[in-house]
């Protein structure tokens, strides 16, 4: 049990409590460290889903809270939208078929799932931003009706002191102003589990932000914000932007923001909670009765509530996260980096590839990360939200001393981290045919050059030749994405739309 301190009470004697007991977590997630408590992996990943509701018309469906009771399954959950959802995947071992059995699993929830939500004229999206949200739909009344998103929002506004101004520039332009945290709610993703030794932690999160370029430019499917084409992957900038607790005369100081892609490799957790502590201010109160230190002389296991919250309002896209199950601690690197959609092929695809990479990474005797300065793996991220499969990269060449050069992804990926990605699998025990059907959706994405972003950009403009306007357009592309992405064919062996 914690002592909950209402989030207008949140005072300056009560975040001096909180940062001492961050202190004193921190202390003792050392002591846990020293002593080598953790629990041992045992090859676990899990999977969560952020999912979007649109009507037949292809527009956002505010009913997440009737679906839910109809769908009356713990698996899934509300989001920060009224349009959103989440389903999460039971851990599994990485080996055998884990991604047919995952594959299997996720249909038969997600199609459960759409057959309930249809009780209410909506139905299920996958999809990395709904194209047909609009500034109107994201508002303070279409936050999820749960305290947690209330209480989060009011912090981060009471932080700012202001409204939240988006600016994008991509294809297009987007400027809007704000006066909630709502337009976060447009980003839906996939997220990543895997469990980690304390000394295995930092090569693992270290190949993580290496590859997370690669993982953004193969999957991207969120290219239109409020009905403008920005870039292949808009949600990295709207998440940043909406979740923003900054005034900008904040961020023009250089104060960092929540959501971060980080400014240095580690050398181990304790790297990441630190940063945690000393660069972002608590946002949701929550001090608990339990002292860390005294629990670790009990000879029990802390929950280390505090660190587990405050580490929960920094947004990462590799993000370090601690736990204790059956009273063993354990570490885990959740991966934020890829969208939600379009199919659960590709999906099982995107997944595949991260683990088969971040092993085979992680397993190098000469990583990655000690040829790549960290400031080209943050560029490199950048240019692949911007232009998706089409960026190049900047990589380093095999062989010693032969520095780094600029190359097209697909290319990396078919001509160097595909095999890698083949072996890191073998590595877990994945079966050669669950390797190979999934490691051939990559293949076949590369080789055609396509993914959601490239698709839905495709049909839009299509749609635009044909006479539609920008808002039937949108419409119409959504409607044919639905239909396509529920038949189940992965998105590179589409048709070109949006007709039928």
């Amino acid at each position: 049990m914690g002592e909950k301190v209402a989030a207008d009470t949140f005072g300056p004697a009560e975040r001096r409590r909180y940062r001492d007991k961050l202190r004193r977590c921190l202390e003792a997630l050392d002591l846990l460290l020293e002593e080598q408590r953790f629990d041992r992996p045992r090859d676990l990943m899990g999977l969560e889903i952020e999912l979007n509701l649109a009507d037949a018309d292809g527009l956002p469906r505010m009913k997440n809270d009737q679906v839910l009771d109809r769908i009356a399954s713990e698996d899934f959950q509300s989001e920060l939208g009224r349009f959103n959802l989440e389903v999460n995947i039971l851990p599994h071992r990485l080996n055998g078929r884990v991604f047919d059995q995952l594959a299997e699993e996720l249909r038969t929830g997600l199609g459960y799932a759409d057959r309930k939500a249809r009780e209410v004229a909506a139905g299920i999206v996958m999809i990395g931003i709904l194209p047909t949200l609009t500034h109107e739909d994201l508002s303070s009344a279409n936050l999820s009706a749960d305290d947690r998103f209330t209480m989060l929002n009011d912090r981060i506004m009471a932080a700012r002191g202001e409204e939240i101004e988006l600016d994008i520039e991509g294809v297009e332009r987007l400027q809007h102003v704000c006066d909630s945290i709502a337009p976060e709610a447009a980003c839906t993703s996939v997220q990543l589990h895997l469990q980690v030794t304390p000394g295995r932690f930092a090569d693992v999160w270290n190949a993580a932000q290496a590859m997370a370029a690669v993982q953004v430019a193969l999957a991207a499917n969120s290219p239109f914000v409020f009905g403008r084409e920005l870039w292949r992957e808009s949600r990295i900038p709207l998440f940043l932007q909406a979740a923003d607790p900054r005034p900008p005369e904040f961020a023009a100081q250089g104060v960092r923001p929540r959501t971060w892609f980080g400014e240095r490799w580690i050398e181990g957790p304790k790297d990441l909670f630190e940063e945690n502590l000393r660069y972002f201010p608590a946002l949701l109160p929550g001090i608990a009765e339990e002292d860390p230190l005294e629990t670790l002389e009990r000879g029990e296991v802390p929950e280390l509530s505090e660190m587990v919250l405050h580490n929960g309002t920094v947004y990462r896209w590799n993000r370090p996260v601690y736990g204790v199950v059956d009273s063993v601690p354990h570490l885990r690197v959740e991966n934020r980096v890829l969208p939600a959609g379009p199919t659960v092929t590709d999906v099982m695809a995107n997944t595949a590839f991260y683990y088969g990479l971040v092993r085979a990474l992680a397993d190098e005797g000469r990583p990655l990360w000690s040829r790549m300065p960290f400031e080209t793996a943050e560029s490199n991220f950048e240019l692949a939200c911007r232009y998706g499969i089409d960026a190049r990269l900047t990589w380093p060449r095999s062989g010693r001393g032969a520095g780094s050069g600029q190359v097209p992804v697909d290319r990396l990926v078919l001509e160097e981290l595909l095999p890698m990605a083949a072996s890191g699998l073998d590595a877990w025990g994945v079966e050669p045919a669950d390797r190979d059907r999934y490691l051939g959706v990559i293949e076949a994405r590369c080789e055609r050059r396509t993914n959601g972003a490239s698709w839905q950009v495709a049909a839009y403009h299509r749609a635009r030749e044909s006479g539609l306007d920008r808002e039937k357009a949108l419409a119409a592309t959504v409607r044919r994405y639905g239909e396509l992405a529920r038949a189940g064919e992965p998105v590179h062996s589409w048709p070109p739309g949006p007709w039928s």
